[in-house]
């Protein structure tokens, strides 16, 4: 129709409103599409329009807003001066962005997409994204940042995935990972192409494996550590991602040299370092001791596990007079271990997209550890008892002092060639006289009258000095008799 006769008829308020409704996507309420961007229902891109301010009003319905590849190089409180509710992804990148201010997120609160990468940011201050609660991804990457405080992470309890590779960080941000309490859900955290020498290998092994799975550490100038190369090792094992698709660019310097970087799974028996390849999930306990046998899968959202024993008995639960446990967490618990409890373990496990079996191998003890003195193992106290039984017997042979009160080289006055076997031998008399015991002097021989070994040769007996009473008569018994078995001389009867 003309316009001129559209003009006279009558419209009433309802195709008023019909005609507004056409002329704006969502009502004069919602807005219009700002110049030099190209809105599609709920997205807005305005990437490649040259601009250097966040264009406005934007409309408020808008749920996803493309500013890259601008000159938007601050980003200020008041760039969204209205409260956009809809708003799940902004795109920042490429803008040489240098300064965002911490209140630059207030009005986006239902943000789960940031991409900030490919600027010009040095640091991320305090609490920075700490309004942004429902954050799940985070884009930081390509930047120039240096220095990330502690709080800047603050409140980010959905983020699942955080892009901090090729910008300058020097220290690992140990605080993301540690006990999880920072970022419960985080799954991803790339590191890679920083200026990272020392990473906490033994911290980051005790991470769960979907985890280390998502942790990018290549091209960072590390040094050489046979720690890190346990880690990595490890991780090739298991087939995390982080480590097999990435193993030529995980490199490390040798401390001190100057040469070329090498590749760190390299390291196994190579000097200097001589690394050792670190056995997999091998633990080891002593007798009546509880372990927990952890069923570390790479899989997050694990629908199943169960154990099987090295018996082949499947435990889905309480077994074995509540000695086998399966507890909520998928790991197996132990207790008052038994030696025939040793062997290795299997831990299957239903992924949300492919299974996994893990194996720990347990080694018991045949021996409890309590006390200071049980920690010696069997081997080290039987050479131990070895030794010391060595050491007395020669003391015994040759320290052994003499155990009566006569030198060896004496002896008992021999007794008178008349005495009879049964006197010499079966007498419970003895031949010495009773009384004060002489010393070992009074008994050595003087003259010619000593012979081979020491011993006095026959006739050389030396005279007995005379008593009174009735044991005075009782002869000496003459070296020649029986009495004088350990004598050097012949038996004459």
């Amino acid at each position: 129709c003309h316009p001129c006769v559209a003009m006279r008829v009558p419209m009433g308020p309802l195709s008023l409103l019909l005609v507004l409704s056409l002329l704006s996507p969502r009502g004069s309420a919602g807005g219009s599409c700002p110049p030099r961007c190209v809105c599609a229902s709920n997205l807005l891109s305005c990437s490649q329009a040259n601009l250097s301010v966040v264009p406005a009003p934007l409309p408020h319905f808008t749920a996803v807003l493309d500013l890259s590849h601008n000159n938007v190089t601050r980003l200020r409180a008041d760039w969204a001066p209205a409260r956009l509710p809809h708003l799940h992804a902004l795109l920042l990148s490429h803008n040489g962005l240098a300064f965002v201010s911490t209140e630059a997120f207030t009005h986006v609160p239902r943000l789960r997409h940031l991409d900030l990468s490919s600027n010009r940011l040095r640091t991320l201050d305090e609490n920075l994204f700490s309004d942004l609660g429902e954050l799940e991804v985070l884009l930081l990457y390509n930047n120039e940042i240096a220095t990330v405080d502690r709080t800047a992470f603050e409140n980010l309890g959905r983020l699942r995935k955080l892009y901090l590779g090729q910008n300058r960080i020097a220290r690992f941000p140990l605080e993301l990972l540690r006990e999880g309490t920072r970022l419960p859900q985080l799954a991803l955290l790339d590191l890679s192409a920083n200026r990272l020498r020392a990473v906490p290998a033994g911290e980051l092994q005790a991470l769960p494996a979907w985890l280390r799975d998502r942790l990018y550490l290549h091209n960072n100038p590390l040094t050489c550590d046979c720690l890190l190369f346990q880690l990595l090792d490890r991780g090739h094992r298991r087939h995390l991602s982080a480590v097999v698709d990435f193993q030529d660019e995980l490199r490390c310097f040798l401390s001190g040299a100057s040469s070329a970087p090498i590749k760190i799974l390299d390291l196994a028996g190579k000097l200097p370092l001589n690394c050792s390849k670190a056995r997999e999930a091998v633990m080891e306990a002593h007798l009546g001791d509880s372990v927990t046998l952890g069923c570390d899968s790479r899989w997050q959202g694990v629908r199943s596990r169960h154990w099987v024993t090295p018996g082949g008995e499947r435990v889905l639960g309480d077994g074995g007079n509540g000695s086998v446990v399966l507890l909520a967490n998928g790991s197996l618990q132990l207790r008052a271990l038994r030696p025939e409890d040793t062997g290795t373990y299997a831990c299957w496990v239903a992924g949300p997209l492919l299974n996994e079996t893990l194996y720990v191998e347990l080694l018991v003890h045949n021996f409890t550890l309590h006390g200071p003195h049980d920690t010696l193992n069997t081997a080290y106290t039987t050479l131990v008892g070895c030794i010391l039984s060595v050491v007395l017997v020669l003391i015994y042979l040759y320290l052994t002092p003499c155990r009566c009160c006569c030198c060896r080289g004496t002896e008992k006055p021999p007794a008178p060639r008349d005495d009879s076997i049964n006197s010499s031998v079966l007498s419970t008399t003895p031949n010495h006289a009773g009384g004060t015991r002489e010393p070992c002097g009074s008994h050595m021989a003087s003259g010619a009258g000593t012979g081979q070994n020491g011993r006095f040769k026959g006739g050389g007996t030396p005279p007995v000095p005379a008593r009174q009473g009735p044991k005075a008569q009782r002869k000496v018994s003459d070296p020649d008799s029986v009495s004088s078995v350990f004598s050097d001389t012949p038996i004459v009867v």
